[in-house]
């Protein structure tokens, strides 16, 4: 067959499964109950807006010999941001802006039910906790009205809800709207795998969020995008719940509010500097000269370790992002939102492969206006992913002030100890009952458990420390221990006489 024969038999074939899934989808529709009628609407809609662009698009969604590094001047030290120092009316600033949470995420992970957010990480306090917390420091030190918004999904909405009423007394007004649910549809034939609007059942499965780079659309159908542009506000600063490090930066918020050179920014997204635990994320280049995003699912397989090189790309996104309402509401109006799709390929409980189309909101960041990089310390990227990251924040490395997290000034040196426990410490009940108290942890440099261990009262951990219990064996850190610079293995029980 010639070629255009065959591209020309592709587009038939593209036809007929558009078809399909519209089809499909429309059977989906019929039985949403009156009340649900629009919202899946829009939700369905948008599926299939997606999954059009899922079949125009095949193979790496960018040409490697295009990327480049991007202008020195695009990607602002935060050093340079600082020196300018803060206005006068911070409360005028400051009242510009909305705090926006990405709490979609489960707390599975780490073997616990419900949303992540709801997880404790410091004195009993949950993420949630901790973000209202420093939200209503603010309010309170400046006497302003920063709103808390989050963004939850069909998995984490009801529980979160039941939860926010404990806030009702705080100085915090909290909003929240829901990603859309897509379809997840079979890896084979394409087309979807639900039956029905319902999400129970043998449905459960069958639905998913769709990644946080449907913030944009969610948030504008929900209408509170156009609540706040009424209200005066100008920008949301977005992160992820789990992310402790990012606290509303005013220095950052003064930059944007009050530009140098008098060109509004629309998008700052905050990177810092990776270290050889960060080889995976996404870093920024310049590409067809504009600031992109690029992640690792989307570079060609020769090139994988040149992305991940540090010396190359130094860089890497935090997802704390600073973005502009208007600009929001102008593109999403136009419908010029561009990220590109990520493909996610997921088993189901009985076997059955599907994929699921994701997007990434910082992906977005090609499609704004005069966007800028600010290369932030690290101390503001504190994600807490793992019982390990979780180990280093309930610890004494780190003080709680106001709902923030600081480094503990008794640390000599800034860098974060190397923390990997081993699969016994996974879910987070496991991990608890494995440490009577946290250790100290204060001149640590890199910890490894593996195994059947356990940590009595008051343990202190210096330099670096690896202890493996083989199989079958099982060690107990008697309570006291100073442990410098150690190799613990074999077997050491301690039993109560």
């Amino acid at each position: 067959m010639s070629q255009g024969g065959a591209s020309q038999f592709q587009e038939v074939i593209r036809q007929e499964l558009e078809l399909s899934v519209k089809k499909e989808l429309e059977k989906i529709l019929i039985t949403a109950p009156s009340p649900e009628f629009e919202h899946t609407k829009k939700d369905l809609d948008g599926f299939r807006k997606l999954f059009h662009r899922f079949l125009q698009e095949k193979g790496p969604s960018v040409d490697w010999g295009k990327i480049q590094r991007p202008p020195e001047d695009s990607i602002q030290p935060y050093e340079k941001i600082k020196a300018r120092g803060l206005p006068d009316n911070i409360s005028s600033v400051l009242n510009k802006l909305v705090v926006v949470k990405l709490n979609g995420g489960l707390g599975t992970s780490m073997g616990c039910k419900g949303p992540k957010s709801l997880i404790g990480v410091r004195n009993e306090n949950t993420f949630l906790d901790l973000t209202v917390q420093q939200i209503e420091h603010l309010n309170k030190t400046y006497n302003t009205d920063v709103p808390l918004v989050l963004m939850n999904s069909f998995n984490t909405d009801e529980d979160t809800k039941k939860i926010l009423q404990k806030y009702s007394h705080c100085r915090v007004k909290i909003y929240t709207f829901n990603q859309s649910r897509y379809p997840r549809i079979n890896k084979e034939s394409l087309l979807p795998v639900a039956k029905d609007v319902s999400y129970s059942g043998e449905n459960t499965e069958a639905w998913y969020p769709p990644g946080h780079g449907d913030i944009y659309a969610s948030f504008y159908n929900s209408g509170l995008l156009d609540i706040f542009i009424g209200e005066g506000k100008e920008y949301i600063f977005v992160s992820n719940i789990d992310n402790l490090g990012a606290t509303v930066d005013l220095y950052i918020l003064n930059h944007l509010m009050n530009p140098p050179n008098g060109k509004p920014c629309e998008f700052v997204m905050e990177v810092t500097n990776k270290t050889r635990a960060d080889v995976k994320g996404g870093t920024l280049t310049q590409y067809e000269g504009k600031l992109r995003l690029v992640e690792i699912a989307q570079v060609p397989k020769a090139h994988v370790d040149e992305f991940k090189s540090v010396s190359k790309f130094k860089i890497f996104n935090t997802n704390n992002l600073w973005i502009s309402l208007a600009a929001v509401k102008r593109l999403q109006e136009q419908n010029a939102i561009d990220m590109e799709i990520i493909v996610n390929p997921k088993t189901l409980d009985g076997g059955l492969n599907v994929i699921q189309l994701e997007t990434a909101v910082g992906a977005a960041i090609k499609s704004f206006e005069n966007s800028l990089g600010i290369n932030v310390p690290r101390s503001r990227f504190l994600p807490v992913k793992t019982t390990s990251d979780l180990l280093l924040v309930m610890s004494n490395l780190y003080s709680l002030n106001a709902g923030s997290l600081t480094m503990s000034e008794k640390r000599e040196f800034p860098t974060v100890p190397l923390v990997k426990l081993g699969s016994s410490f996974t879910k987070v009940q496991d991990y608890l009952r494995r440490f009577e108290s946290i250790p100290d942890m204060l001149e640590l440099d890199h910890l490894t458990v593996s195994g059947d261990v356990t940590f009595g009262k008051n343990v202190s951990l210096k330099g670096t420390v690896i202890i493996i219990a083989n199989h079958g064996d099982r060690i107990d850190i008697p309570p006291g221990a100073v442990l410098e610079n150690k190799i613990v293995s074999g077997n050491l029980r301690i039993l109560d006489h």
